[in-house]
Parts: C-alpha cells; sequence; structure tokens
C-alpha cells in the first residue's frame, strides 16, 4: 500500500475504520428511531387496540439498521485488507491491532441482535 514504513500509515488507517464505526452506528440509531416512530404515532393517534401493522416506518427502520450492521461488517473487511498490505515496520510493536476491528464487529452484530428484537417482540 505504502513505500513510507512510517506508523502513521496504521494510524491513518484505524482512524478511518473506527469514523465508520461512528458511521455503522448513526445509521442503526437513525433507524432505531424510525422504526419506534411509528409506535409513537399510533399512541398519539390513540389506536390501542389489537397488534400492531408493521408500516413503513418499520420497514425503512429495519433497513437503516441493517445497513448499518452491514456498513460495520465491510469496513471491518475493508480494514483486514490494509492491514494485510502493511510492512511489519509500519505497525508499531505491541500494538494491538485487533481491538478496532473488535469494536466493529461487535458494533454489528449488536445490530443485528437488534434486528432480531424488533422483528420477534420489539412492538
Amino acid at each position: 500500500m505504502s513505500d513510507l514504513n512510517d506508523p502513521r500509515v496504521f494510524f491513518a488507517a484505524e482512524r478511518t475504520l473506527l469514523a465508520w464505526n461512528r458511521t455503522s452506528l448513526a445509521w442503526m440509531a437513525f433507524g432505531f428511531v424510525i422504526e419506534r416512530f411509528g409506535l409513537f404515532m399510533r399512541l398519539v393517534a390513540g389506536d390501542h387496540a389489537g397488534p400492531w401493522p408493521r408500516g413503513i416506518s418499520f420497514w425503512v427502520g429495519i433497513a437503516f439498521i441493517l445497513a448499518g450492521a452491514m456498513i460495520g461488517l465491510g469496513s471491518t473487511l475493508q480494514y483486514r485488507k490494509v492491514l494485510n498490505s502493511l510492512k511489519p515496520v509500519e505497525i508499531p510493536k505491541g500494538y494491538r491491532v485487533g481491538l478496532g476491528i473488535a469494536s466493529n464487529l461487535l458494533v454489528a452484530v449488536l445490530g443485528l441482535v437488534l434486528l432480531g428484537y424488533l422483528f420477534v417482540g420489539g412492538s
């Protein structure tokens, strides 16, 4: 990837990974808010009887949450490609490169758990 032999290349890649992590979280949070907006509108309208039909806000929210989880997974794969292209001199000795990966994967898995919750018992 580079011929700089400089750890700043690695740290730039890690900052990019963490920026994608924040983006993933934002998409999932926005999706959750959209999904719950339908429930809020139902409560405001006074419609408390019977099971709640899944409307457009549910499906749009689910799409945002799923996209956020996929962003987390995709950015992790991309970061792994960058790591594999770096020379050992570009990664500081003793630095744990897996923490950013673990963070991204945890956010993605929790997003998928949230999807499961919303489908099974979230209404």
